[in-house]
């Protein structure tokens, strides 16, 4: 393990070898359940840049410490300064420039403006005592930071109105269930096994990685017919271009491992 930085409210490490290492993003507000203020929103976003400028960070955890992976924005921010939910861009700018995998590991409470964020990594993955809930409705508010357009796309419209409207929480095993989450852990086994998986992507091809990605993320939600076509254009380029002989070897090497 090796601590590159810590900052008061966001905390950033790297895990692996050098050209082949996960950067573990950390909340660290857990007196207050990990809210997001506008300054740790601020830190979050540094330590999101920071990850995506470094060619050696094949993949992201995003966690946080404590009783909660985040329970939303800093209410006492907001009753003192309303115009602080205005400016809701920048953090999600910082998300939308990703192309490395993004691995959520929610030990605890996500809740309203926390799942919004949990939401913005492209797998979830949750200790048994992870609690989800979306409270926008119960306080008046409406999302901004895109749950009413993403948490269906992973649960279905059905289940999705099912948790908006009714502000009920949602536990790990049934949010497994529902494939809100990929995988439940006891809590001493998160974020271990989350960081190997994502050592196993970043110890794959970047190029090949990164690319899957974007296929998987464009081709959602188009015809299949214009998804297959896509794939086959994008996918074709690529290949032209690879080494054979280099492909094979590894391919060897991958069989041999087994």
């Amino acid at each position: 393990m090796n601590d590159i930085g810590s900052k008061e409210l966001v905390l950033y490490r790297l895990e692996g070898d050098t050209d082949q290492q996960v950067a573990v993003i950390t909340l660290n507000r857990p007196a207050a359940l990990n809210a997001l203020s506008q300054a740790l929103i601020a830190q979050l976003i540094d330590a999101l840049n920071t990850a995506h400028h470094d060619d050696n960070v094949g993949a992201i955890v995003l966690t946080g410490t404590g009783k909660a992976f985040s329970a939303g924005v800093d209410l006492k921010e907001v009753s003192e300064n309303p115009t602080v939910l205005v400016d809701d861009m920048a953090m999600l700018n910082a998300f939308s420039q990703l192309r490395k995998p993004l691995l959520g590991a929610i030990n605890g409470y996500v809740m309203t403006g926390g799942l919004e964020l949990a939401l913005q990594c492209d797998l979830l993955y949750a200790s048994e005592s992870a609690v989800f809930a979306d409270t926008h409705a119960k306080v008046g508010l409406m999302p901004t930071w895109s749950l009413s357009q993403r948490l269906h796309r992973l649960i279905g419209v059905a289940r999705a109105k099912e948790m908006s409207l009714s502000g009920r929480k949602v536990d790990a095993q049934l949010a497994e269930r529902w494939g809100l989450v990929n995988r439940v852990f006891p809590a001493n086994e998160l974020m271990p096994a989350i960081i190997d998986l994502a050592l196993e992507m970043a110890a794959n091809d970047t190029i090949s990685v990164q690319g899957i990605r974007a296929l998987i993320d464009h081709g959602n939600g188009l015809p299949i017919a214009d998804a297959l076509e896509y794939e086959y254009r994008v996918s074709h380029a690529h290949n032209d271009k690879v080494d054979f002989a280099q492909m094979l070897a590894k391919l060897n090497a991958v069989r041999s491992a087994k």
